[in-house]
């Protein structure tokens, strides 16, 4: 099929470079002229492992192409993928400027346009937002009727950022949530060379399944880090309790791992948005508000264990190793590091940190802070070091790498040094 993707960050570029693996000819579009240059060169605009390679597999075959025309790519295609950003305003409720625009320009191409065109929503947004947004906006703007004149699916993303086209490409599930049965038949057509179950709802269910999806885990996250907190103060690993719970096939080790909390772009940012949904239809919603609290506090328990055993912070210098919210990514957004690196300065204290792909991220936001080009650097001189990403070389430290700090204090918010290698450290909740 020919399929335009309208987006192209980590969801829309993993979208759009793994259709076009199956074989289908895909048109990416996006506003930043930038991007559009790299991908036609063969260049990802995130990082992502494996993307440049995939992508540049693709562009060779003529199966892939960006363009900042987005009335060009929708004529040309038969389906087209929404896969925009939805950020959280400051109230924690989701922002749908960039969805708004899109189905209008969406709506204005398809009053031109011949033929059935299935419009399919990737973006993930809060139930309704599909029927009560993007179909009124379409309509209005094509004088045309969904589920008659163009079809409109909500399909969600189950993508882990360092790993997203891996994950597209073997998906545990495929959600086809559809105003009608002929637009998630055309949608699941196009899926029939992927080896996953396929759920097929309506609208509402769809959007409901990712924001359940993602509270879910992250509130398996929070719940690993109480039990961690608690097991800190009775002298217990959580690591090995979690290690017991996670052989119970009815709950599995999945996001049981305790330590500096979650970041990234989904699970804050769609818990605040459910949070703040179930809010506006009447309902308190405690269990989530507690998962985002916890998770709040997790962030900077590192720096209270720091007080603990130094002090004053104020004129020391302290070293964070990884800036990114995991590993094999350069993503930053809602990254524990953030509030580290904002309650060390806020002490007083000098800080000094490492990313192997997140530094250029991190400093758009802390300009003044000393970044090192490795590891080493990062450490010298040091009155403690604080790890915060479990990144693969942060995990082939040894003494011998922290003999260059002035004062050998090591706190881990991350499962990462080998007590074989590493004498003496202390853990967030180990």
């Amino acid at each position: 099929m020919r399929i335009s993707i309208i987006g192209t960050g980590y969801v829309g570029l993993s979208t759009g470079v793994g259709f076009a693996v199956k074989g289908n000819e895909v048109i990416c579009v996006d506003v930043i002229p930038e991007k559009v240059n790299m991908i036609n060169k063969g260049i990802s605009p995130i990082y992502e492992p494996g993307m440049n390679e995939k992508l540049m597999e693709v562009l060779d075959k003529g199966l892939i192409e960006a363009t900042s025309d987005l009335k060009k790519a929708v004529m040309a295609t038969h389906i087209s993928f929404i896969s925009v950003g939805t950020p959280s305003r400051e109230d924690g409720s989701i922002d749908l400027k960039y969805i708004k625009e899109v189905s209008k320009q969406i709506g204005e191409v398809l009053r031109n346009k011949e033929g059935y065109h299935v419009i399919v929503v990737k973006s993930t947004v809060v139930p309704g937002t599909t029927e009560n947004v993007v179909i009124k906006n379409l309509e209005e703007h094509s004088g045309k009727k969904a589920g008659e004149d163009f079809g409109v699916c909500m399909n969600p993303e189950f993508l882990r950022e360092g790993k997203a086209l891996e994950d597209f490409l073997n998906p545990d599930r495929i959600v086809i949530g559809s105003i009608d049965k002929r637009s998630g038949d055309v949608l699941e057509e196009l899926y029939k060379n992927f080896n996953a179950p396929i759920l097929r709802t309506d609208l509402k269910t769809a959007e409901m399944i990712k924001y359940a999806s993602n509270a879910f885990l992250a509130t398996k996250i929070s719940f690993a880090n109480e039990i961690g907190n608690i097991c800190k103060k009775l002298g217990i690993d959580v690591n090995e309790v979690m290690r017991g719970v996670g052989m119970d096939h009815r709950i599995s080790p999945y996001f049981l791992n305790a330590g500096a909390g979650f970041g990234g772009s989904c699970f804050p940012k769609d818990v605040k948005a459910l949070i703040n949904k179930a809010i506006e239809v009447g309902y308190e919603p405690k269990l989530l508000e507690q998962t985002i609290k916890v998770n709040e506090k997790q962030k900077v328990k590192l720096v209270e264990q720091l007080k603990e055993k130094i002090g004053n912070l104020n004129g020391k210098t302290i070293t964070v190793l990884g800036l990114a919210f995991k590993p094999n990514s350069d993503d930053i957004r809602e990254a524990p590091a953030i509030n580290i690196i904002s309650k060390l300065l806020e002490k007083g204290a000098k800080v000094k940190a490492y990313d192997p792909k997140a530094v250029e991220n991190m400093r758009k936001i802390f300009p003044n802070v000393l970044y090192a080009d490795d590891m080493k650097s990062a450490l010298k001189n040091s009155d403690a070091c604080l790890i915060v990403t479990d990144w693969g070389e942060f995990k082939q430290l040894e003494d011998k790498d922290f003999d260059v700090m002035r004062n050998k204090v090591i706190l881990e918010g991350r499962k990462v040094l080998d007590k074989n290698k590493v004498s003496n450290f202390d853990g967030i909740c180990w």
